[in-house]
């Protein structure tokens, strides 16, 4: 199974960045879909998550109407707008169980770096 991420890189502060995740290995239809993020020196952070075909996705408050997440059965997407400084962080795509702000069981993607400079 793999999660392979793609479309990080740099940004001004104001701009933005789509990140694309593409799962293989296994259906995904069934599993929640998302975006965590980790800045150094901080925990891994749940950004932004959704099963498919669901109209209710969950973000984090600091991320809430700046950035949309989007999926198919296999792919995740995170559209990220109106970007910030402390939005820098390494981003992990994920898939499987998550509650709680947890990724209970599942798979992560390898981490694309997002740096935003003000």
């Amino acid at each position: 199974v793999q999660l392979v991420e793609s479309g990080g890189g740099s940004a001004q502060a104001g701009g933005s960045l789509r990140l694309s995740c593409t799962g293989s290995g296994r259906r995904f239809g069934n599993s929640a879909m998302g975006w965590f993020r980790q800045a150094p020196g901080k925990e891994r952070e749940l950004v932004s998550s959704m099963y498919w075909r669901s109209d209710s996705p969950y973000y984090a408050d600091s991320v809430k109407g700046r950035f949309t997440t989007s999926r198919s059965n296999a792919n995740v997407y995170l559209q990220m707008n109106d970007l910030k400084p402390e939005d820098t962080a390494v981003y992990f795509c994920a898939a499987g169980t998550i509650v709680n702000g947890r990724l209970l069981s599942g798979y992560w993607g390898q981490g694309t770096q997002v740096t935003v400079s003000s």
